[in-house]
């Protein structure tokens, strides 16, 4: 996971700037997903979006986000974060950092990477090496 500070800004030239450097063609619609984006560090469903990205524009849609999500995911420009098979998060802060899941709110929030001791992984299958390790912890209230 990337450790360099994150930089947010919902600027068109900056956003259009961001992708190219990532080798995505920055067309109007993924710029427009870009701004809503980068505008800050967020963790976002690709539902919230499309309502962010329509709320004033009504043009793009949901396939378009879903595909432009995932591209930017490939690209390393967010991070998919996996709650459940049908819940998952973008999440537009690339630090090095793990999550907080309240499973009564459905919110997720950031904890910082040295809160979180991980003292051994086990041992690889031959052939793979060591991308990344997510860490969420589920909290429900008591």
């Amino acid at each position: 996971m990337n450790s360099a500070p994150t930089k947010f800004s919902n600027d068109s030239m900056y956003v259009a700037s961001r992708l190219r450097a990532h080798g995505i063609t920055p067309t109007q619609q993924r710029v427009l997903i870009g701004e809503a984006l980068f505008a800050k560090a967020q963790h976002v469903s690709a539902e919230q979006v499309l309502s962010m990205v329509n709320k004033d524009h009504e043009g793009v849609s949901k396939a378009t986000v879903y595909n432009t999500l995932g591209l930017f995911a490939k690209k390393g420009l967010l991070h998919e974060v996996i709650i459940e098979a049908n819940k998952v998060f973008y999440d537009t802060n690339l630090e090095n950092h793990h999550h907080l899941y309240h499973i009564d709110t459905g919110m997720l929030e950031d904890i910082s990477a040295n809160q979180v001791k991980i003292e051994q992984l086990p041992e690889l299958p031959e052939g793979t090496i060591l991308e990344d390790v997510d860490v969420i912890i589920r909290l429900r209230k008591s």
